[in-house]
């Protein structure tokens, strides 16, 4: 070009910024400052701002700011809003509030730039206090200005700001939104727990982009309405629409939760169609999909398929898609690659690997929580705390938890489970909930859960009458089916068979859970026919389908009620619910032959069983054998018993009774003396006495 003049380097440096050559445009503007053809006006310095944005130059930055002082732009609205945006974007949040104020004349660009400044920097409250001087100033907000003070209001969880700022962009645009607006809207719905009011604003935009249907479908994946979310991607796929990556993300995960494998291997075929499959985010969550729905081998291949490429991410989904199926040692593999990889573990990693870990390998999980810096995080001593309960350590557990300077109600739920699962540690669960209390922590539903289920393990009623209360005060009985299920529980073993009985009755939401309480609450009561026919009102209500724990308490019914042929009966329609029977559910049925006295049938069932029958089972015959004085099977069963079990005291102790009961010294002497041999002693029997 034989002479270039301030219009032709404008033009030259805004085609560079435009097309994504930030790198280019901040070379050519140096050309242009170096050319001597002339000074640079708002529009190229406003220009050249935003491609210093965008390339998180903070030195280039802060010298174009310099020369927009020098040049006398820094009350242009425009050249403002770009200073704003970039120090917003480089976190100099004082900086950029400091160029706003000192604008003269700040038009709805500037107005915007700030408070998505605040936004993007999760200062969410000073986002909406800047809009709201915005509206006071009379200056009408953009569509870009109520998406992000929407976004504020998710982040902040205010719904009924929220809902405010709704009805001003109603005020301001009429029944029709723009389509941005309406997609920040229903994201808003969703984070504030409200799916349905964002199901409305979707079915009510008469222009739908990609966008839409994508924070749609998410909506209804974080709200836990998975059906709902795979169903409007299948109405898309019939509107021949093309989902976009985001879209395959949400339903992908739905599919995972529900384990619908056909859905989740068609949206798969059309992430490779459209070649997304390589995509992070997508690739994610495929690998979880199919983790979930128990097919590691094509999960597996996914992860392959990226090799080097894989990113924490990456791994930390495949590591808990193993442990969630139990495979220790391919999780362990993958970890050790994982930092064979130089890929630093995160706190996710190391909670999937406590998942599954052993006794042992527990301790050496814990000692790579300390080396990466994790020991005071909440998340891994909740985690931690968990597994050291569930192994017996609860001196271990107690120090976890006592390192944690920061602690969540996750943390002391966890602590709470811990005593409760120990019988012997119940007495300290009612202790550390007063603990809880004087700190000032607020109890919530998995609270009482842990407490009720202490006072269950110690029949203590007038501590679950005093927690009872609580859930009342606090609501939580009409909305927490886990806590009225607690209370069920521990009525039945305090013997208050009508208060589990109207507990039930007045259950605002009755879920698996709930039914499986009152059935086992009437069978290991003695009423094996009301039992039954809680079963047989579950099924005639059709809204529930029987589960592996419901025959166990129906099969437990029919042995302590002596009803065989009942019993039988159930045991063969198991299948019709698509339940297979378990050693619980076959240990049931020996329980209910040997008290039926037929003791030769019961050891033929055992020995006829689809699979190795293990302890419980023995034992079970074992205890009918008691029953009845069969002393030889009951040898037989014993022998059985130890060898499925050779550490369980049970069966030593029982067969131990049955000699003695016979007046067979030697033979106890001989149990006993097998004990000692094989290290293996009585648990010991403890009682508890309350005071008033």
């Amino acid at each position: 070009m034989p002479e270039r003049n301030l219009i032709s380097w404008s033009s030259m440096i805004s085609g560079y910024n435009q097309n994504g050559y930030n790198a280019e445009a901040l070379t050519s503007f140096r050309e242009f400052r170096e050319s001597g053809n002339g000074y640079p006006n708002e529009f190229i310095l406003s220009t050249v701002i935003q491609s210093c944005t965008r390339l998180a130059s903070t030195v280039d930055g802060l010298h174009l700011h310099s020369l927009v002082i020098k040049f006398g732009c820094d009350q242009n609205s425009h050249v403002g809003s770009s200073l704003i945006d970039f120090y917003a974007k480089t976190t100099d949040l004082d900086a950029a509030r400091s160029v706003f104020d000192e604008l003269g004349v700040k038009n709805v660009v500037a107005w915007t730039a700030i408070i998505t400044g605040f936004s993007i920097n999760g200062r969410g409250d000073v986002s909406l206090n800047i809009f709201k001087e915005m509206v006071e100033s009379d200056i009408l907000p953009d569509k870009y200005a109520l998406s992000n003070v929407l976004r504020a209001c998710s982040t902040l969880e205010l719904l009924k700001v929220g809902k405010q700022v709704h009805a001003f962009a109603l005020r301001r645009t009429g029944a029709h939104m723009d389509v941005s607006v309406s997609n920040t809207l229903i994201d808003f719905y969703s984070k504030c727990g409200e799916p349905e009011s964002g199901r409305r604003i979707f079915e009510h935009m008469l222009v739908k982009n990609s966008v839409s249907w994508a924070t749609m479908i998410s909506c209804y994946m974080q709200s836990g309405l998975d059906y709902e979310a795979m169903n409007l991607y299948k109405s898309m796929n019939r509107l021949e629409l093309k989902a976009d990556g985001f879209s395959c993300t949400s339903v992908l995960t739905s599919c995972g939760c529900v384990g619908d494998l056909n859905l989740g291997k068609q949206v798969h075929a059309y992430t490779v169609k459209v070649n997304f499959e390589y995509d992070d985010f997508v690739a994610n969550s495929l690998i979880d999909m199919y983790c979930k729905c128990d097919f590691l081998t094509d999960a597996k291949k996914i992860f392959l398929a990226a090799g080097k490429y894989n990113t924490m991410i990456s791994y930390n989904t495949m590591i808990e898609g193993y442990s969630g199926n139990g495979n220790l040692c391919e999780a362990i593999d993958l970890f050790n690659q994982m930092r064979d990889n130089l890929i630093p573990p995160s706190r996710l990693t190391l909670v999937s690997l406590l998942g599954v870990s052993s006794s042992q390998s527990t301790f050496i999980f814990h000692s790579l929580v300390i080396k990466y810096g994790f020991c005071s995080d909440s998340y891994c001593g909740s985690a931690l705390i968990d597994v050291y309960s569930k192994c017996s350590f609860m001196e271990s557990a107690k120090l976890v938890f006592e390192e944690i300077d920061d602690k969540d109600i996750v943390v002391w739920n966890s602590m709470l489970f811990g005593y409760a699962l120990l019988r012997s540690e119940n007495e300290d669960a009612l202790r550390l909930f007063l603990e809880l209390l004087r700190v000032g922590e607020r109890p919530n539903g998995f609270t009482f859960v842990a407490v009720i289920m202490a006072c269950s393990n110690t029949a203590s009623l007038l501590h679950g009458l005093q927690f009872h209360c609580q859930t009342l005060k606090t609501g939580l009985v009409e909305i927490d089916p886990f806590v009225t299920n607690a209370l069920m529980d521990m009525y039945a073993k305090c013997g208050i068979i009508d208060a589990a009985n109207l507990l039930f009755n007045r259950a605002v939401i009755r879920d698996i859970a709930c039914w499986n309480s009152i059935i086992s609450t009437h069978a290991h009561n003695g009423d094996a026919n009301k039992a039954l026919e809680m079963f047989e009102q579950m099924k005639s209500e059709g809204v529930i389908k029987p589960d592996y724990v419901t025959f166990v308490g129906v099969l437990s019914a029919c042995a302590n009620g002596g009803l065989v042929r009942e019993g039988f009966r159930y045991f063969e329609s198991m299948i019709e619910f698509g339940v297979g029977p378990g050693p619980e559910h076959y240990a049931c049925m020996v329980s209910l032959l040997g008290r039926a006295g037929e003791l030769e049938e019961a050891r033929s069932f055992i020995e006829n069983m689809p699979f190795e029958p293990d302890a419980l089972v023995w034992k079970s015959l074992l205890s009918a054998c008691r029953d009845k004085g069969d002393v030889e099977l009951a040898r037989y069963a014993a022998d059985m018993a130890v060898t499925c079990d050779p550490s369980n005291s049970g069966a030593y102790v029982l067969l131990s009774n049955i000699f003695a009961s016979r007046g067979m010294w030697i033979d106890v002497k001989s149990v006993r003396k097998t004990m000692d041999e094989n290290g293996v002693t009585k648990e010991t029997g403890f009682s508890y006495v309350g005071s008033r």
